[in-house]
């Protein structure tokens, strides 16, 4: 099983498949990332807002694992947005994890109506010449606040982590991050387990390939170029998906799952009115 790594815009790189830990206790989270790490992930992303970085730095720590060869992602939380604030989340953030940086720092949500975003972003590109973060990128941004904060620091984000899945596919959002060099990393990429995985498309293309469904939903993120962070505490399925990584679609298929795309496939928050 190989996770291909894809390059960001500065020079580093990211394992394509990761696994994520939202809504994972911290004492949880100790344990499924010990085994995330134990099955082959090297990429875990975690967020300040999650509750869970001590259980993702314990899990880390114990691993056998040198620190360089893993790629750590938090996110700072909204009502620590602003300049002074955004730095001094991240200290706390990285004393937490134990460790002396991230891999990747992003903003979790623009909450437009904080007016915050921006300074935080500025922040964000401190932290990255001060090497605590080694790129910075934003999560749940719309595109406007996506296209201000690039016109008013000149620095355009690594990554851009958004709710996507085979119901709800963000073409639009995903072609202007192209445009700009930003990679797409996809959230709640299994659609939170719901329908999408008893979708007869979907189902069909398991049962000729002989894996499951979520496989498949993986394997077809990679396709189209998304970086993807499935979360699971089930032991089974933290080894099954990553070994959709070595799961190889035809252009058909592919094709097949882009038609299942709805206007109203959204499941989480909208980011241009968040609500929090």
């Amino acid at each position: 099983m190989t996770v291909p790594s894809v390059p960001f815009h500065d020079g580093a790189a990211v394992p394509q498949l990761g696994y994520g830990v939202w809504q994972v206790e911290d004492d949880v989270a100790a344990d499924v990332v010990a085994q995330a790490i134990l099955a082959g992930y090297r990429h875990i992303d975690t967020a300040a807002g999650y509750q869970n970085e001590g259980g993702v730095g314990r899990a880390v720590k114990n691993a056998g694992i040198p620190r360089e060869d893993l790629f750590i992602t938090t996110k700072l939380a909204n009502g620590d947005q602003g300049f002074d604030s955004a730095k001094e989340a991240l200290e706390t953030s990285l004393a937490k994890l134990d460790m002396d940086y991230v891999d990747l720092y992003l903003i979790h949500w623009a909450s437009p109506q904080r007016g915050k975003y921006l300074e935080s972003w500025k922040a964000l590109i401190e932290l990255q010449k001060e090497g605590k973060a080694k790129s910075i990128g934003v999560s749940n941004f719309p595109r406007e606040q996506l296209e201000e904060i690039i016109a008013e620091t000149g620095v355009v984000p690594v990554m851009h982590q958004i709710e996507l899945h085979p119901d709800f596919q963000q073409r639009a959002l995903r072609e202007y991050h192209a445009e700009q060099g930003i990679l797409t990393e996809a959230w709640s990429p299994l659609g939170q387990g719901g329908d999408i995985l008893q979708n007869p498309v979907i189902t069909e293309i398991a049962e000729a390939h002989g894996v499951d469904a979520g496989q498949v939903i993986i394997a077809w993120h990679l396709a189209i170029g998304n970086v993807v962070i499935p979360k699971t505490v089930t032991p089974a399925r933290i080894v099954s998906n990553v070994a959709a990584a070595d799961l190889e679609l035809t252009a058909q298929e592919v094709e097949k799952i882009n038609a299942l795309d709805r206007p109203d496939g959204r499941i989480g928050a909208d980011p241009a009115n968040p609500g929090f």
